[in-house]
């Protein structure tokens, strides 16, 4: 069950981000829509409806998922550049995925936002300095977080989410 849950296993921060690491987990980022987009390139109605682990969420509420957190990310990168110390709050991630819009919505606008949202997140991180990555939040629920915690977060939820997908089209055989 760990491995499906966590098919390449549970993020874990770096104590001190390199430039060269910021550089990979920046590629890591920017490459999400296009992974994204191959991961669920031709899957059928019925097969974005399953869950990709008993218990998990279907691969559609999957990709919206995404966009849900990777737009929280892109503000509370833009509110920890351009605020002391923001207070930033979590959200209920599950109740989300509960909406009309990420349990049966088409993808496809979902994908093209990630493209979009992506682009300017991935221009935002490219053009931030050693310091910038020093900078912290608030963060409701895990207390003080660096934004180099924050970029190799949401580097790995990039990679955590597309292989929840991708293994579970391989454990079912979907080419």
């Amino acid at each position: 069950m760990e491995d499906l849950k966590y098919p390449i296993g549970r993020y874990t921060a770096s104590p001190h981000t390199t430039e060269v690491q910021r550089i990979d987990l920046i590629k890591s980022i920017s490459e999400l829509p296009e992974k994204l987009r191959l991961a669920v390139k031709g899957l059928s109605d019925s097969q974005l409806d399953n869950p990709y682990r008993d218990g998990g969420w279907t691969v559609r509420q999957v990709v919206h998922h995404i966009a849900d957190s990777h737009m929280n990310s892109y503000l509370r990168f833009k509110f920890a550049l351009t605020e002391d110390e923001p207070a930033i709050k979590g959200y209920k991630e599950n109740v989300w995925s509960e909406f009309p819009d990420a349990k049966s919505d088409k993808i496809d606008m979902t994908l093209i936002l990630l493209e979009a949202l992506h682009y300017r997140l991935t221009l935002t991180l490219k053009n931030m300095s050693a310091s910038d990555f020093e900078r912290k939040l608030i963060h409701s629920e895990k207390g003080p977080l660096t934004l180099d915690y924050m970029l190799g977060l949401y580097a790995w939820h990039s990679k955590h989410h597309v292989a929840h997908i991708t293994k579970l089209r391989d454990r079912k055989g979907w080419s």
